[in-house]
């Protein structure tokens, strides 16, 4: 935790933007809002304990076609922070009462990353301890010891001796042995181990809500009633030392002091990236009970707003988990929420649709470029491809005409444009005698022309 808050110290927001700039282009609003938000959390942690409880989240919402970075702006933002990130769609709950997902499980969900997430950290410190203890079980799997030692014992100091010079030999081969295993000489040498069998019995239950708890409670009660069941598998020498090398570190580490970190980090640092905001804003009729749109809005509420949720590790406060929202908001807007929630929400930011030009910098400026990644792809075939400046233009562009005439799904048009495009050479890469391919404006006119000259096949194909 003490290394997450000096991490942040030294990102200012103006660092956090320019980490975010490597991989989004434009948005630079949402980029600043978000770096403002993670840069408070830090502070409010400087902040005098008395009221460091009173300093709530800014949460945020952003408005703005598919396509435009809403997603990729939240993930990065938790990568960058090594937060707990749990992205949900609203539309996948309803009210509680109903058949479906309550609100808390995404709390839930996010407490089961964090645990994850600190459990690694852990096992990262005692890696190397773990790693010396699987050795040692692989060694004594590869060189048994002998059963018949204590029986000989008893038949007279003669026989000691002798077990005495055995024991010399075994441990000069236990020595030789440990050698060839570091040195990769077993590598290729299959081994027998028992490995814990998991496996419970299943038992299908129907319940209105907590329905994760209740299976995972299951669990641990047939886990506890059946004795735990062990099965051999034959694996190679290297994935034996990683098994048992997650045996060993499981056995050292402290899970009670995982969970309470995990727990913590959750409340302290959760990320919730909220999807579709805007498909439960609004009423969906004027009758009847609404459990897929304002019943959800009345249950998300006190997750927002501050409330202690259940989970299998404890009880977790949601007082400073930090909501982003987003939606593209074209039917319905903002205001159309709950006011209570819409005051949960404070900062609005609105994301701009991507043009031509933002397109043709999406395709070469990020670490993640579209065109990197082909690149990286068919030179595992030896294919060499040589992009044009001019026909990476006509990329863009054609994805920018076809986001006109058909439905805009932004940049995610030049993932399928990029595909299409580059068919006929992933095809037949592997059998390609000249293995450097010139990507021209030609070329990708040549191969588009069909699509853009017939409406109805972009909309299908494109």
């Amino acid at each position: 935790m003490e290394e997450r808050e000096d991490f942040m110290k030294v990102l200012t927001p103006r660092e956090i933007v320019s980490e975010l700039d490597k991989y989004i282009v434009g948005q630079k609003q949402a980029k600043r809002s978000v770096a403002i938000a993670l840069r408070n959390r830090w502070r409010r942690q400087q902040v005098a304990p008395e009221l460091r409880d009173e300093i709530a989240p800014k949460n945020i919402i952003m408005i703005g076609p598919t396509g435009v970075g809403k997603t990729e702006i939240a993930r990065r933002l938790a990568r960058l922070a090594n937060s707990p990130f749990l992205k949900v769609e609203a539309t996948k709950f309803t009210e509680v009462g109903y058949v479906g997902r309550d609100v808390e499980s995404m709390i839930r969900d996010l407490t089961e990353l964090a645990v994850n997430m600190a459990k690694k950290e852990e096992q990262e410190k005692v890696k190397e301890k773990a790693e010396e203890l699987a050795e040692e079980r692989l060694l004594d799997i590869l060189l048994p010891k002998r059963k018949e030692e204590a029986k000989e014992a008893e038949e007279g100091e003669k026989v000691l001796e002798v077990v005495r010079s055995g024991r010399s030999d075994q441990s000069s081969t236990r020595e030789k042995l440990r050698r060839m295993l570091r040195d990769g000489k077993l590598d290729e040498r299959y081994v027998e181990l028992e490995v814990s069998n998991k496996s419970v019995p299943m038992v299908e239950i129907f319940t209105t809500a907590g329905l994760e708890e209740m299976e995972l409670s299951l669990k641990e009660m047939f886990g506890n009633i059946f004795p735990g069941r062990k099965k051999r598998r034959r694996v190679k020498v290297p994935e034996a030392i990683e098994i048992l090398s997650q045996e060993e570190s499981q056995k050292l580490i402290d899970m009670d002091k995982v969970i309470e970190k995990a727990i913590r980090m959750t409340e302290q640092n959760g990320i919730i990236f909220l999807d579709e905001l805007d498909k439960i804003a609004g009423a969906e009729s004027r009758y009847g009970p609404d459990v897929s749109r304002e019943g959800v809005q009345r249950d998300l509420l006190p997750i927002v707003e501050g409330s202690t949720v259940l989970t299998k590790y404890g009880m977790v406060r949601t007082d400073h988990i930090l909501f982003i929202a987003a939606g593209a908001f074209n039917i319905s807007k903002p205001s159309d929420l709950l006011p209570e929630l819409q005051g949960r929400f404070p900062i609005r930011v609105e994301l701009s649709s991507l043009s031509t030009a933002d397109f043709v910098r999406i395709l070469t400026e990020p670490k993640n470029a579209l065109i990197t990644q082909y690149k990286a792809l068919l030179a595992t075939e030896g294919v060499d491809l040589v992009f044009d400046h001019e026909a990476i233009e006509e990329i863009a562009l054609i994805a920018s005409r076809v986001n006109e005439r058909t439905e805009n799904i932004g940049a995610r048009r030049l993932q399928t444009v990029m595909e299409k495009l580059l068919d006929e050479i992933s095809f037949d890469a592997p059998d390609m005698a000249d293995k450097t391919v010139h990507i021209t404006k030609h070329y990708v006119a040549e191969k588009l022309k069909d699509i853009l000259e017939d409406e109805n096949l972009s909309r299908y194909i494109l």
